[in-house]
């Protein structure tokens, strides 16, 4: 469980294709302080840690992940948003963050706000979709390469959002670009919402 607060960013170091899965080596610094099998949101992707050494550490992703995420687009030398999970009894400065994507989106619109960035993104839906929970709603809660942010102006497909100069320094968001793809997971809370509306209206 994460809260998308990111702690920083790490650098891909090394991938390594084996078979379906992707071997991704990293370097942030907290490297230090991981241990084997614990989580770390990668892009707000849960990620197990499977190795450590030489100040970096490794995660590995399958097919399932790499499908529903960009995780498959990271080239060496990148920047990838990282949390560690959430502590127990520590404040939620965030929401609640599962790390595990739903889909991605494009970015289509950046708009430069004289001390912040509005970005818009676009993602693709479809009434199963949204029968799932798959859709933002103005000032809801949206979880963008694992960074918890409010949503703005919200549409059938599209959504913005505004980063403060804070966390435009701290993320990746300062790579975002137009075209950029971005990991997308939408509000839990919404989604139990959904599906239970949908489940009754099937049962009559």
């Amino acid at each position: 469980m994460f809260s998308g607060i990111v702690e920083g960013m790490a650098t891909v170091v090394a991938i390594v294709k084996d078979q379906e899965n992707l071997h991704f080596t990293m370097k942030c610094n907290f490297v230090d302080e991981l241990k084997i099998d614990q989580s770390v949101s990668h892009n707000g992707v849960c990620l197990t840690v499977v190795r450590i050494e030489n100040g970096t550490y490794t995660v590995t992703a399958m097919r399932e992940t790499l499908e529903r995420s960009n995780l498959g687009l990271l080239k060496v030398g990148d920047e990838v948003n990282v949390e560690r999970s959430m502590q127990m009894g520590g404040r939620l400065d965030g929401h609640i963050v599962q790390g595990h994507v739903d889909q991605t989106a494009r970015c289509i619109a950046i708009e430069d706000q004289e001390g912040s960035h509005e970005y818009t993104f676009q993602y693709e839906t479809t009434p199963e979709m949204v029968r799932r929970g798959y859709f933002t709603v103005d000032k809801g809660s949206v979880s963008v390469n694992g960074v918890s942010l409010t949503v703005c102006r919200p549409t059938r497909d599209t959504f913005s959002v505004c980063i403060i100069p804070y966390t435009y320094e701290i993320t990746n968001f300062h790579a975002i670009k137009v075209g950029t793809v971005v990991n997308l997971e939408f509000d839990i809370l919404g989604k139990y919402i959904a599906q239970y509306q949908a489940r009754m209206t099937e049962l009559g």
